[in-house]
């Protein structure tokens, strides 16, 4: 790719990047979410048309038109949010769009052994005949994959493919693209992770603001110095400061079991409380009981049995309406289907659980305040650094981090009582995972409680004033935040219990 630029208006989202990949190497594209990263790979899929520039591939000029004609090619690409029909099965969506044979039928037994090859080949295990709808996000990823090569795809793009993985199925992603490279296959890997960057690539990309930084090889930075190429200054340590005034419980569960049958849908006989002004963090793997969890805590779903209390009241009535009446804010494990109206724009979603407040609408609602509104958002924008075209743009067109920006613009701002945190970094770069944190030390320092709910043991360590274990639905132990016990928490992940402090 040669001088390339994508403009939005007066945006330009790519400027004059230059960027080529070679066979059998992983070139890892790194910046910060919105550094114009995944523009520039939908260029070269197809979904976009540069503004200026030329791409060539093989030695040969291409205009590439669209994402069929990228596939033709042999370009094919994972996007961060996987493409895949979920009521179809892995094998139907593998061959769907099959072009390799003409014909009303398309013979299946022969696609399927072309599919199980590749699959045997890569060693991507997948149930050809599971629904999509029934597998994890990991064997998901296989799919994807699979779909890609089937459509023979020599160069593969993979767009944050580790943002929702587990350590152990991102370690079983490095073992594929291993094999991929072995063949020849080229990767292009779009990431912010560090450690996942400097483990798996042989050069490395850096974008900032939609230029690149700079081009180096394998060895040639340690994570400092990417980090300062990423966002242009030195990235201080963060040592937060551990709670000092703790008060009284915003919420507790006592006995709380909610689909106990079930060992990675359900919890089961919980207890715990989130005091105001700490952190409380849960740690486990995905899959372990903690979306249920945070949906009990925020009025979701009911629980079968044991008792609720909020605000040191019994809850009667599970509804969000409750909880919310209750200030109890809540950062969703998934941003895009679960935080926002991926279809309203920038200020609605800022607005949309405060467009009734006297503030800013009268006649009970009949009438908007349209320039308090306007005006509230501007501060919004600008206090929470939410990097975007303009305010009307819609939401599904920002990166994540700073979607992210606006769910924490939505809930922090009315200083919440209750905080409930699901996955809050997953996916974003280090400066937006640095503006999280600090925005949920700041909500703890208002006097708020917060319950922040992670896979990465790193984020529970760094942010939590007491940690609990989730295995399987069941509490494994309770440790304190200041000096946590490494080892004592890792076999309680793998569900050795400990005594849980009263």
């Amino acid at each position: 790719m040669e001088g390339i630029s994508k403009q939005f208006a007066d945006f330009y989202a790519n400027k004059d990047i230059s960027f080529d990949v070679r066979a059998g190497e992983v070139h890892t594209l790194l910046g910060e979410n919105g550094a114009g990263k995944s523009t520039l790979m939908n260029i070269l899929f197809g979904l976009y048309q540069p503004t200026a520039g030329r791409i060539f591939y093989k030695g040969e000029e291409v205009k590439i038109d669209s994402p069929a004609h990228a596939v033709r090619l042999g370009i094919g690409m994972v996007h961060q949010h996987f493409m895949l029909i979920e009521a179809m099965s892995a094998f139907e969506n593998i061959i769907l769009g099959d072009k390799k044979q003409r014909g009303l039928f398309i013979d299946r037994a022969a696609r399927r052994k072309e599919i199980e090859a590749l699959s045997a080949l890569y060693r991507l295990e997948v149930d050809l005949d599971a629904q999509i709808t029934d597998m994890s996000v990991g064997t998901q990823q296989r799919v994807e994959i699979l779909k890609a090569l089937y459509r023979g795809a020599e160069v593969l793009v993979l767009d944050e493919p580790t943002a929702v993985l587990t350590d152990q199925e991102a370690e079983g992603l490095f073992d594929v693209v291993r094999r991929l490279t072995d063949e020849g296959k080229s990767i292009i890997f779009i990431s912010h992770k560090m450690r996942e960057v400097l483990k798996i690539s042989d050069r490395i990309t850096v974008l900032r603001a939609g230029e690149v930084v700079r081009t180096v090889a394998r060895g040639e930075e340690q994570a400092e110095g990417l980090a300062r190429l990423m966002i242009g200054r030195e990235l201080a340590r963060s040592d937060y400061p551990h709670a000092k005034n703790v008060g009284d419980a915003v919420i507790s569960l006592e006995s709380v079991s909610y689909n106990k049958e079930s060992k990675h849908a359900g919890v089961r006989g919980i207890s715990l409380a989130v005091r105001r002004g700490e952190i409380v963090g849960i740690a486990g793997v995905d899959g372990n009981g903690q979306s249920q969890l945070a949906q009990i805590m925020t009025g979701v779903l009911a629980p079968d049995e044991g008792q609720v209390a909020l605000m040191g009241k019994p809850v009667g009535k599970f509804t969000v309406k409750t909880f919310l009446g209750e200030r109890v804010a809540h950062v969703p494990e998934d941003r895009t289907h679960m935080g926002l109206f991926g279809g309203m724009n920038v200020r609605e979603n800022i607005l949309i659980k405060q467009a009734q407040a006297e503030s800013f609408s009268a006649a009970r609602g009949l009438f908007l305040k349209k320039d308090a509104m306007r005006r509230y958002t501007d501060e919004m924008r600008e206090k929470y650094d939410i990097r975007c075209d303009s305010l009307d743009q819609e939401i599904r067109n920002l990166s994540g981090g700073n979607q992210q920006k606006v769910i924490l613009a939505r809930e922090l701002e009315d200083k919440p009582d209750l905080l409930v945190a699901v996955h809050p970094t997953r996916g974003l770069d280090i400066g937006a995972t640095r503006f999280v944190h600090d925005a949920m030390i700041e909500a703890r320092e208002n006097g708020g409680g917060i319950l922040l709910i992670s896979s990465d043991l790193d984020e529970i360590l760094e942010m939590s004033d007491r940690i609990l274990v989730l295995f399987e639905g069941e509490v494994m132990g309770e440790f304190d935040g200041v000096n946590p016990p490494i080892d004592e928490i890792s076999l309680a992940l793998a569900g050795n219990r400990k005594e849980v402090a009263v």
